[in-house]
């Protein structure tokens, strides 16, 4: 019901404002659900849009795009093998809990050497560690972040996921990563599940299986951390935003496994065609005055954490392929 009114609401402002930047808009998500935009140009024509003020004020972004990662998120179960998606999990176990606890220790640790206010770093970290916006999302409450200390982290993640869907793909293919192994690296050293599944859809099929698996079993870390972190902050009677959607994934997984069909292959290309449409609107959510607003520390803060998690689980994959 929520989704068919907002869906409803948006179409109301459509007619009574339709402009020139309602126009663009509309075109360019359009174009965004054919094979015609890949997931970085996708991107990045969001952020050109945004930079010339041409997103409608009226499009609640961050609500949309919200709506539309966990449908997609749900549609790609239907495309994974139950079999597959366990051996992808336990095999990478270790590496799954390692760097997490490892990224929020070295959190904890440059947050005070660089004097970046606590919060803001735990939350950096926590995004980094887990699943960008997700965990940054449901750990805030928890720790009762203020406004501008959400956007000040949000803002690092996404202009670092921006970078991976570029950066990631090319290294992948320059040090001749399996699609197996570049789905474990993506899923480890990518952000956001939006970023993840874009970055890995561009290497492979089999890529974006594995990453789509690994970082929703990363994912569910934001329920344990969350609490941690409550009660690392003093604790908060609020109620955790927790990501419900993997449990529908998972279901999405359970049902393709136990009633097989051919039309979920369908469903799984509309959803990885629906996640280029979600980078469009993250890159519209992208303002040059948000990315001023993060400041020199904070950012340096997250790509020093992007760094390290990248080079050491990238340099283990390589290690355990020998």
């Amino acid at each position: 019901m929520a989704t068919k009114f907002l869906l409803m609401n948006l179409f109301n402002r459509i007619k009574q404002n339709f402009t020139l930047p309602w126009a663009m808009f509309l075109l360019l998500a359009g174009l965004c659900l054919t094979p015609l935009i890949s997931s970085p140009v996708a991107l990045v024509l969001g952020f050109s849009l945004a930079s010339v003020n041409l997103v409608p004020r009226e499009v609640n972004l961050t609500l949309m795009t919200k709506k539309l990662l966990a449908f997609s998120i749900v549609g790609l179960g239907f495309g994974i093998n139950v079999t597959e998606a366990i051996e992808a999990s336990l095999g990478n176990l270790g590496l799954i809990i390692g760097s997490i606890f490892f990224t929020l220790g070295l959190s904890f640790y440059l947050t005070k050497a660089l004097s970046v206010n606590s919060k803001i770093g735990h939350l950096i970290g926590a995004g980094t560690a887990i699943c960008g916006g997700s965990a940054i999302a449901a750990v805030a409450p928890a720790i009762n972040a203020k406004g501008e200390q959400i956007a000040v982290a949000l803002a690092c993640v996404f202009m670092l996921n921006s970078v991976a869907l570029f950066v990631f793909p090319a290294i992948g293919h320059a040090l001749s990563l399996s699609q197996y192994e570049f789905g474990v690296w993506s899923a480890i050293a990518i952000h956001d599940t939006s970023s993840v599944v874009g970055a890995a859809a561009t290497f492979g099929d089999e890529a974006l299986k594995t990453a789509t698996t690994i970082k929703l079993a990363r994912a569910l870390w934001i329920i344990p951390i969350a609490l941690l972190s409550a009660m690392l902050f003093g604790g908060t009677k609020n109620k955790l935003n927790l990501p419900y959607f993997i449990v529908f994934y998972c279901l999405a997984i359970a049902v393709a496994h136990f009633f097989p069909s051919e039309h979920y292959q369908v469903l799984f290309s509309a959803s990885k065609q629906l996640l280029i449409l979600c980078l469009f609107f993250i890159g519209a959510s992208i303002t040059l005055k948000k990315m001023q607003a993060a400041g020199p520390k904070p950012l340096l803060l997250g790509v020093l954490l992007w760094l390290a998690i990248g080079s050491l689980s990238l340099g283990y994959i390589i290690l355990m392929r020998n």
